[in-house]
């Protein structure tokens, strides 16, 4: 961990020498690369800091404690310091340790996210519209920006599909333990009998993919325009300002006709495109490696069943961590730090063990 540290620290001070320069000041592409590789070396300093006050401290009172001749209270005091500053030491270096995990290279970015209502025709996609507003909720709490990108509507209010991009800070690095199975538990608005019912909605949550990252082919594509459907007016009926875009050497197809703009539906279209390629290629890589596979909590695998919301009990439970909380209505208000800290401390503390183990 000393080398690594070293190691970083000496990066963070190139790159405090670098961000003064004009010209890195001036160059609007490494600027911004730069700093955020600077926000991310950071801790590393303070973490530091505190990691040598406590060895210090540490130090001290052990040095003091040599004396035989120290006051009995005076040497009570002495060794209730030793005992803290072990513990603040043992803490520093965790933090440390944490901080120079490796990190996963799409945390900083903004998302695609997708919500599919599955099994439970439309209790599941009234549901999926829930889980819309829950994330929409979150993502204004942390000043973040939503905008829809495709609608799949029913008639009753619920959602069949929606795929909405999250823009913001950081924001793969909280929403990427959200992908999976979420499991709805109560009695339907129409069910005349009281009984609970059981239904499923799929989220999908994948780090948005830039134009440099991926190049499409144009042969690849097969784009096809057509009149939009659902609210919007006289106009969305009347222009074929919808767009399909077709992958043709994997099948994947892409719709976006949430803007009257068929040039900017297109590019809409194509960058969600993008996300699923690139996504589809990175699930195939942890798959294929058995470390990888564990790099979030549980396996990550879409078809796991990630959590379960009780409407009888108030309960949410996430199965990966065994966490229950009491608090359903809180939770799709968007109140979900609680669940993504806890998933996120998981996540590291597994990551720790097998940094400890290599």
């Amino acid at each position: 961990m000393q080398e690594q540290l070293q190691a970083a620290l000496r990066r963070l001070e190139e790159l405090t020498h670098q961000l003064q320069d004009p010209a890195v000041l001036a160059d609007a592409a490494r600027y911004p690369a730069l700093m955020r590789e600077y926000k991310q070396l950071e801790p590393l300093t303070e973490a530091n800091r505190r990691l040598e006050t406590a060895r210090r401290d540490l130090a001290q009172a052990e040095e003091l404690l040599q004396d035989e001749n120290l006051d009995a209270a005076f040497k009570a005091m002495v060794q209730q310091e030793r005992s803290e500053n072990r513990q603040k030491l043992e803490d520093a270096q965790t933090e440390l340790q944490r901080l120079l995990l490796p990190r996963d290279e799409n945390d900083d970015r903004s998302v695609i996210l997708e919500i599919r209502s599955g099994a439970g025709g439309e209790e599941a996609a009234l549901f999926a519209h829930s889980l819309h507003r829950m994330y929409s909720m979150y993502a204004q709490k942390q000043g973040w920006r939503c905008e829809v990108l495709s609608l799949n509507a029913t008639e009753l209010g619920g959602v069949k599909e929606i795929c909405v991009e999250v823009e913001g800070d950081g924001v793969y690095s909280r929403l990427k333990y959200e992908s999976g199975v979420h499991r709805v538990q109560r009695v339907p608005e129409t069910e005349t009998q009281g009984r609970i019912h059981t239904s499923t909605v799929t989220v999908a949550v994948m780090p948005r993919a830039e134009e440099v990252d991926l190049v499409l082919d144009p042969a690849d594509l097969k784009i096809d325009a057509f009149r939009a459907s659902g609210a919007g007016g006289q106009h969305i009926n009347k222009t074929s300002s919808a767009i399909r875009v077709t992958h043709l050497p994997t099948g994947m197809v892409v719709e976006c006709q949430d803007e009257r703009s068929q040039y900017k539906n297109k590019d809409k279209a194509l960058q969600v495109l993008r996300s699923r390629l690139l996504e589809a290629k990175r699930q195939e890589q942890k798959d294929a490696q058995d470390a990888d596979r564990r790099s979030q909590v549980g396996t990550g695998d879409r078809s796991e069943r990630i959590r379960t919301y009780n409407f009888p009990q108030g309960r949410v439970t996430d199965h990966r961590i065994g966490l229950t909380l009491y608090k359903l209505d809180a939770v799709l208000d968007g109140a979900l730090d609680e669940i993504i800290d806890a998933l996120r401390t998981a996540d590291e503390a597994e990551k720790l063990r097998r940094s400890a183990e290599s």
